[in-house]
């Protein structure tokens, strides 16, 4: 039986090796340009003066639930310690390739600014396209969450650096979804974005999964043809994201789902539980705690090299009566949070 506060498997943190702390003149150097030099040897004063300085770079725009959630709780955990926090976005899921570069370099011009005494990232983007290139086993702390199943695809951890490893319950929900399923075939539903691609790679490495279907989407139009085309092709249906599709109408989604949902559906993501029969869903406050805490130790004199690298593990059971009525399923599973 799968309890409402679900733990996921426990994952071996890799090895931390190498010094602590980086010579001061390579983050001048990852920073770039005499400005970053200038900021930075601008001496402590400062800083003494307006307290400690946590700049955190969100991958996705303002409004993308998760994240926002990651940085409320962030901020929320963060209150109290005489921290001043500052948010940038890239705005990724919506930029194209120039412009995103353009928002990595608008996130290095604040860093060089805002003079952070640590720096905070959520999400692949943020680290393949900022830390990745410009903040590798430099003198600045860097505490990341978000990164989608492996941060060693970034060559993670760096010297200077800890952090979070996103990972989804997939083998629970597939277990709920085949108590109703007609058969064994099984799709994966997601916007086009490399995180979710990302996604896929591990779903068949780490749980050796084998997906009949696979509908990447990047309108509301295109996610609605490949729901209607699963009800058809496949047993059961993973929904795994839709944050990049700028057009996304949730009211249109939950009554799509309401009225012609023929198979199971299961996500990981609460906000589109109404979408869907099952959800073990990832908790994004749970994420921008551990964040908090682990700068806030940084703050203290830890060493970031010295917090090991660690896995989200909670999670929440929901179920969807609406959808259940639909296809004739009767009680909830226990403990779990029925959506109206």
């Amino acid at each position: 039986m799968l309890h409402r506060r679900a733990r996921h498997p426990a994952f071996p943190s890799p090895d931390r090796t190498g010094p602590s702390r980086p010579c001061r003149r390579t983050v001048l150097r990852g920073l770039g340009g005499a400005a970053a030099a200038a900021a930075l040897l601008a001496g402590g004063a400062g800083r003494a003066a307006t307290g400690r300085r946590v700049l955190h770079v969100d991958s996705y725009h303002p409004g993308n639930e998760w994240n926002d959630r990651i940085v409320a709780a962030l901020r929320k955990a963060l209150s109290g310690h005489a921290v001043d926090l500052k948010v940038v976005h890239l705005d990724s899921k919506r930029l194209t390739p120039a412009d995103l570069r353009a928002s990595v370099e608008a996130a290095r011009r604040a860093i060089a600014e805002f003079r952070p005494d640590v720096v905070t990232v959520s999400d692949d983007p943020a680290a393949q396209d900022l830390v990745m290139p410009y903040l590798r086993d430099t003198a600045m702390p860097v505490v990341f969450c978000g990164l989608n199943w492996d941060a060693s695809v970034y060559g993670l951890p760096y010297r200077n650096t800890t952090g979070m490893v996103e990972v989804s319950s997939i083998p629970q929900i597939l277990r709920l979804l085949r108590q109703h399923a007609r058969g064994p075939r099984l799709g994966f539903l997601a916007e086009d974005t490399d995180t979710k691609r990302k996604e896929l790679v591990h779903h068949q490495r780490l749980f050796g999964l084998s997906y009949d279907k696979i509908y990447f989407v990047r309108s509301h139009a295109q996610w609605r043809e490949a729901f209607l085309k699963a009800q058809r092709e496949v047993d059961m249906l993973l929904i795994l994201g839709v944050g990049s599709l700028v057009d996304w109408d949730l009211a249109d989604a939950r009554k799509l789902a309401e009225e012609e949902s023929t198979i199971p559906s299961g996500t990981d993501f609460e906000w589109l539980m109404p979408t869907s029969l099952v959800g073990v869903v990832k908790s994004p406050e749970e994420q921008g705690r551990w964040v908090a805490e682990a700068t806030l130790r940084i703050l203290d004199g830890v060493p970031a090299s010295d917090i090991p690298l660690t896995y989200n593990r909670d999670g929440d059971l929901f179920f969807n009566a609406r959808i259940a009525r639909r296809l004739g399923i009767g009680g909830a599973p226990a403990l779990a949070r029925v959506v109206p």
